[in-house]
């Protein structure tokens, strides 16, 4: 079995899914009609064929157009359970689902809606597909820390339902630093912190995400690099970062996959892992973002067994389910 062939069989955890993200443009215009909705587009190819980023501001803004069509709960629900379906065929068993609540209740849908049609998709995954899952809320970083702090108000009723926040939206220009004190009170409430920086935003969004943040995961993370004592940190700290290789190709971070950090991210011993980031929109879930990148850099069978065993680590499970996706993995591996 070669090395891509092995990164496509093996059991995989995902700890970097926007769920708005996995919204295909099929099921878009499935939405919108159920809704009575229109869209700026008059058919799936024309919807596709505007997904020509130049940055990840281009992308955000056919995100966020995409995300117009989910009103009801059952919405939700539908677009959780396509994406489930996808993970279970690309032999994902374990992932950590970011949402988006501003994007919704900015349009009048009620947090409730929201959580509520995720959790049961959520439900469903583990009832009929064995797939373990979690919910990470997303503060949108373009709006205010104030926002934020309202955003978390109107989650409480539903704490119970997601295990953690992370940082998201436009990276440029609204450093980590931005939301301090909301994050502060999130870690007074046992949220679990992960933050992205380092896709577009310079190392030192990083630096800040750790110092400030005490986020225990970097999203992306691939400019670390471009510092050595911030490699060396989030080293000795066993930082997870949660890379999107496709997601990079697709928004300009680099020009090509055979020049992706990485083999450079797991050569300077970072617990580094493979993830699909909005993958309706980066042409690829997980096992497309998986074999594409180990064949494009000429990954070894070890760099595979690494990746995945990274993604256990980094995961937010319990131990007893941290030592079932290690069995699992394992007997794939012998």
């Amino acid at each position: 079995m070669t090395a891509a062939q092995l990164a496509a069989a093996i059991p995989k955890t995902e700890l970097h899914i926007h769920i708005e993200g996995s919204l295909e443009p099929e099921l878009i215009f499935a939405l919108a009609q159920r809704n009575g909705l229109s869209l700026p587009y008059d058919s799936v190819d024309a919807l596709r064929a505007a997904y020509a980023f130049t940055d990840l501001q281009s992308f955000l803004d056919i995100y966020y157009a995409g995300a117009s069509v989910l009103l009801r709960e059952a919405d939700f629900h539908d677009m959780a359970w396509a994406y489930f379906l996808r993970a279970r065929a690309d032999n994902v068993v374990h992932c950590e689902i970011f949402f988006d609540p501003q994007t919704h209740t900015a349009r009048g849908v009620p947090m409730a809606t929201v959580i509520n049609g995720l959790s049961s998709a959520c439900d469903r995954a583990q009832a009929e597909l064995g797939i373990s899952t979690a919910l990470i809320l997303c503060f949108l970083r373009h709006l205010s820390e104030e926002d934020a702090f309202a955003t978390l108000e109107a989650a409480m009723p539903y704490r119970a339902r997601f295990i953690g926040v992370g940082l998201d939206s436009s990276e440029v220009g609204h450093p980590p630093s931005k939301f301090s004190r909301v994050f502060a009170r999130c870690r007074e409430l046992d949220l679990r912190i992960v933050a992205h920086a380092g896709e577009e935003g310079p190392p030192a969004y990083i630096w800040e995400a750790l110092n400030d943040l005490k986020t225990e995961r970097i999203d992306h993370g691939v400019r670390s690099l471009e510092d050595p004592a911030l490699v060396a940190e989030l080293a000795k700290r066993r930082t997870p970062l949660t890379v999107c290789p496709l997601s990079n190709l697709k928004l300009c971070v680099v020009d090509d996959l055979k020049h992706h950090p990485m083999k450079r991210l797991l050569d300077a011993g970072l617990c580094a892992t493979v993830n699909s980031d909005d993958p309706a929109y980066f042409g690829g879930y997980m096992n497309a973002n998986f074999v594409q990148t180990v064949e494009a850099l000429g990954l070894s069978r070890e760099d595979v067994v690494t990746l995945a065993r990274n993604s256990i680590e980094a995961s937010f499970v319990n131990e007893a389910r941290r030592g079932e996706l290690m069995a699992l993995l394992d007997s794939a591996i012998d």
